[in-house]
């Protein structure tokens, strides 16, 4: 059994502040002691509903202490315009949220470790390579390479994602609302994703009493093929585990294994699932099996 509660916390600077929604989970029966804490927080346009909390659930009955947050512009947290995926915000709420989470009684502030999924799983690292103090990285089915990701939409769906972000850039200057673009698509489709098991994959995290916005500010889409976010591993200080799916078509595998090669204290896992398989399923067990595996060797309870 856990204990959770709703909290927030501020991010940004200037106009662009405003305060992260977030999960705080705690293991039930009053543990002496401060607790290790593990921050989480999701992918492409991904919201924490989108099964954040089953990863946060088991990471607190292993003892560990959670902390479940959305970006700014999404889901329960506040950021205007809304649907605005900006990687150096993003980033900056990865930040706030360790900032946040040595400050909280009964947390162990040292031992601080960040969980990323998808393209969080590319933020941790950059985040990890700024932040010596943090205690242990999962990076799950992680983006680490844009190049690499923009080739798995086809020229076609490239031609229109760049298209639009030109259209959201224009709307931006006049002060107007953004021009979205969808984040899942069907193959051919103009979407920041649009690989065959996208659509399900995807949208299939979704809880059924709930409904998300499927698209986010197109700007991004001129962002993304130029990030690589696996270029920070090789400043990575704490130990970094790559959860890695071998028949991704979201974000291929065969960059990130580069990647992972160069990480100082670097451990590689690999299933032969898809993108989308690893939230669920046989495949998450297996996964999140080694994730408490490695928190539990490199950060004691």
């Amino acid at each position: 059994m856990t204990e959770r509660e709703d909290v927030v916390f501020a991010s940004g600077q200037g106009s662009a502040r405003a305060h992260c929604a977030a999960w705080l989970y705690r293991p039930a029966g009053g543990h002496s002691g401060r607790t290790p804490l593990i921050v989480l927080a999701h992918g492409l346009g991904a919201v924490r509903t989108m099964r954040l909390d089953a990863y946060a659930e088991r990471f607190v009955a292993a003892g560990y202490a959670a902390l479940v947050f959305d970006y700014r512009h999404f889901g329960d947290s506040e950021g205007a315009p809304r649907q605005l995926l900006s990687i150096g915000r993003q980033r900056e709420d990865w930040h706030a949220a360790i900032a946040y989470a040595r400050t909280l009684d009964g947390i162990d502030p040292d031992k601080i470790c960040i969980f990323g999924t998808s393209f969080g799983g590319g933020h941790v690292l950059a985040v990890a390579a700024d932040d010596a103090r943090l205690a242990a990285v999962i990076s799950q089915c992680p983006f680490t390479e844009g190049p690499a990701s923009a080739l798995t939409l086809g020229p076609r769906a490239t031609l229109g994602v760049t298209l639009a972000a030109i259209r959201d850039l224009a709307a931006a200057a006049r002060g107007r609302e953004p021009v979205l673009v969808p984040l899942a698509g069907a193959p051919g489709e103009t979407a920041l994703m649009n690989a065959p098991d996208v659509v399900a994959g995807y949208l299939g995290l979704v809880p059924e009493t709930e409904t998300i916005v499927n698209g986010v500010a197109a700007r991004v889409g001129l962002a993304i093929p130029l990030a690589r976010p696996g270029r920070a591993v090789k400043k990575i200080s704490a130990p970094v585990l790559f959860c890695v799916c071998d028949t991704d078509t979201v974000a291929p595998p065969g960059p990130t294994l580069k990647y992972a090669a160069t990480a100082p204290k670097g451990t590689v896992r690999r299933y032969p699932f898809g993108h989308f398989d690893i939230y669920v399923g046989d495949a998450f067990e297996r996964a999140i099996a080694d994730q408490i595996e490695f928190l539990h060797r490199e950060v004691s309870v």
